[in-house]
């Protein structure tokens, strides 16, 4: 099924790639990287940028313009759970658009998602820790359930690769704090003596909440700290191939849908 609006030429819709935006200057070209990455792993669509706070162009503006000009899109979020942006802000512009007369769809979130396991325990080898290490992954936090079982999953995932204890601690929203996940993986029963500690960010680039980990983590908090998932100038192939296949799942869930009735795509996993 394609989702071209008739009267419009033939060609794949255009992959909105919507970020939450941020102040961090290396935020900003760390997440500009990943979209360059999507766009030349994928030459003959068009990927545009969308913001849902911070940054312009924001999220709404760019869906609408694309409407207005008859071309359909796809909105993938590069976000790593489903919380309030992927179920509020994206779903709200997908359906405006669409009550202009547009052709869009909403894709899943990225995580939860093997690659993104992969590539957690590969930052982790990178960081310098061993496999028996106590293991913090450290995400942002959430009060969206749908948010917190995403994290709940990929935490599932992480420990089943780990031989050392595995559990999660966040930024904000909710606790255990990160150095309260450190200090209960030092005093947990069984261990041993002297036991290390290395923490792994669940976020996807540099800003506000690498920030507030990096002051959460004092001296001594851990051992091993490893980077977030896109890094400053290391942008990941599978990130950006993990992005294309949400994409390429949307178009796969709306042609299995009857025409004109796309808003179970908000929730495509």
């Amino acid at each position: 099924m394609s989702l071209q609006p008739p009267g419009q030429p033939a060609g794949p819709p255009v992959l909105v790639a919507v970020s939450h935006g941020t102040r961090s200057a290396t935020g900003r070209r760390t997440i500009a990287q990943l979209r360059l990455a999507v766009a030349a792993a994928r030459p003959g669509v068009e990927v545009l940028a969308a913001h849902v706070d911070v940054q312009k162009p924001a999220l709404d503006d760019v869906v609408a313009r694309l409407a207005a000009a008859g071309r359909a899109c796809v909105v993938v979020p590069l976000l790593l759970s489903t919380g309030y942006h992927v179920r509020s802000d994206v779903a709200s512009a997908v359906r405006a658009a669409r009550a202009a007369g547009g052709s869009a769809v909403a894709a899943a979130a990225l995580g939860p998602d093997d690659a993104l396991v992969d590539l957690l325990c590969d930052r982790l080898a990178a960081a310098g820790a061993h496999d028996d290490d106590a293991v913090v992954l450290a995400a942002a936090g959430s009060l969206a359930p749908r948010a917190v079982a995403d994290v709940e999953h990929v935490l599932a995932a992480l420990s089943a690769r780990r031989a050392g204890p595995v559990t999660a601690g966040y930024a904000s929203a909710q606790e255990p704090t990160v150095p309260q996940a450190c200090a209960a993986l030092r005093q947990l029963d069984g261990g041993p003596p002297g036991r290390r500690v290395a923490v792994v960010p669940y976020l996807l680039a540099p800003g506000v909440f690498s920030q507030r980990l990096d002051a959460l983590l004092g001296d001594g908090t851990a051992d091993v700290v490893a980077k977030t998932l896109c890094a400053d100038g290391e942008v990941d192939q599978r990130l950006a191939d993990l992005a294309l296949r949400r994409y390429d799942e949307a178009l796969a869930a709306a042609g299995a849908l009857e025409e004109g009735d796309l808003s179970p795509l908000a929730g495509v996993r």
